[in-house]
């Protein structure tokens, strides 16, 4: 008598709705605290990565949730961000901006080993680039050029090392998180 093989199909689920993406979120929101409060070790002139931005993009990319939870995962790392910010509430929106632009970016079709490069690239951009305009909508109106050129130049090297920290940091995640 031969025993039939069972084969059971495991579906990675997306989003929020899994128990290991929430912890996911919750470890790499917790690391981007760490990192952002010790953030002197990686200093280039006078500018450091963005780790919240690294980590939510970087969970983003792994879970692959909905606008709705992406949106709610920016909104919690813009609150997280106002731990020893000069510039109250602006977190709130540039980090939910910038967790659903990835969202959305993560949608479109590239090679799998670029996309978290470029996604996390852009995705930096939008929100340092939303940061700046709600800073001059509030706090600075009308904002200085030289302001917003600094600023400006801030955003672009932060872009520059969030993608290459979440480039790096994918592939052992992903593996890890897809084991």
């Amino acid at each position: 008598m031969e025993t039939a093989k069972r084969e059971v199909e495991v579906k990675q689920q997306k989003g929020l709705a899994s128990v290991n993406n929430l912890i996911l979120v919750g470890i790499m929101m917790a690391v981007g605290v760490v990192l952002r409060l010790c953030a002197s070790f990686l200093v280039l002139g006078n500018m450091h990565p963005n780790f919240l931005i690294a980590t939510y993009c970087l969970s983003i990319i792994i879970i692959k949730p909905n606008i709705k939870e992406a949106a709610i995962i920016g909104f919690i790392s813009g609150a997280i961000s106002q731990i020893g910010t000069s510039m109250a509430w602006l977190g709130l929106g540039s980090e939910t901006i910038g967790a659903v632009a990835i969202a959305l970016l993560i949608m479109i079709p590239m090679p799998k080993i670029i996309k978290p490069l470029v996604t996390t690239f852009i995705t930096t951009l939008i929100s340092g680039f939303a940061f700046i305009g709600l800073a001059a909508l509030t706090y600075a109106n009308p904002m200085p050029f030289a302001q917003f050129a600094n600023m400006a130049i801030v955003t672009l090297v932060t872009a520059a090392l969030n993608c290459v920290i979440v480039e790096v940091l994918s592939i052992p995640v992903d593996k890890v998180m897809n084991k």
